[in-house]
């Protein structure tokens, strides 16, 4: 027996994987990260954020999703709490930038086993909230998921089999971000460079959080 690739698995694997290539907050979060915190705070929002990818899928397969669409108040209300969300991430990298300098005894601080777990914590909570608070997400699955799913299919079953697919190529590349990113730590955090790094990051986050809360729902 020969076995055969589902094209539509195989379609969606192709434009998720080049939407997942597209600049967004979650790589702009995963980049602030590493560079203030290290690449195991980068990793940890890395899966935070895969994370939300699941949650969206599962609401998405169950209907929950449409909520968002259907409902203009809870639309608006989700937007602007993650676009609240970005803006506070954004001018905490500006006030990281600008009132306090990072040191080499900084650097070391993070290595605590104790800081590295609630530093770890942290950066995965700042992931996920990232991704769920997210209604462009939500509706992004809504929309895209059902055109790669048959009638006769498993509803449920296919949207997380999709959803892990997004959710490997989320992992495999901001995973490779983080990777890349913290080799170049080492030049990265002499003060001036992380300044100028902190305070482009949290411009960029400010700035999707703006556009997030400036956008009209469909």
């Amino acid at each position: 027996m020969t076995m055969t690739l589902d094209p539509q698995i195989v379609a969606f694997t192709t434009i998720a994987g080049l939407l997942t290539l597209t600049p967004g907050a979650d790589t702009m979060l995963v980049m602030r990260n590493v560079m203030a915190r290290g690449r195991g705070a980068g990793l940890c929002t890395t899966m935070g954020s895969c994370c939300g990818v699941f949650l969206h899928a599962t609401l998405s397969a169950l209907g929950l999703s449409l909520i968002l669409v259907r409902s203009a108040m809870v639309f608006h209300v989700v937007k602007w709490l993650g676009a609240g969300y970005l803006i506070w991430l954004g001018t905490q990298a500006l006030r990281q930038a600008w009132y306090q300098p990072h040191s080499a005894s900084d650097n070391v601080s993070w290595t605590g086993s104790s800081m590295s777990t609630v530093k770890g914590r942290q950066s995965f909570l700042e992931g996920l909230l990232n991704n769920i608070l997210n209604p462009k997400v939500a509706i992004f699955y809504l929309a895209f998921l059902p055109q790669f799913i048959s009638p006769g299919d498993w509803v449920l079953g296919k949207s997380v089999l999709l959803a892990a697919i997004h959710w490997v190529e989320n992992l495999v590349w901001l995973s490779m971000v983080t990777v890349c990113l913290s080799r170049l730590r080492a030049w990265i955090t002499q003060p001036r460079v992380t300044r100028a790094i902190e305070a482009t990051t949290g411009a960029l986050l400010i700035a999707f959080g703006a556009r997030l809360a400036l956008e009209r729902a469909r």
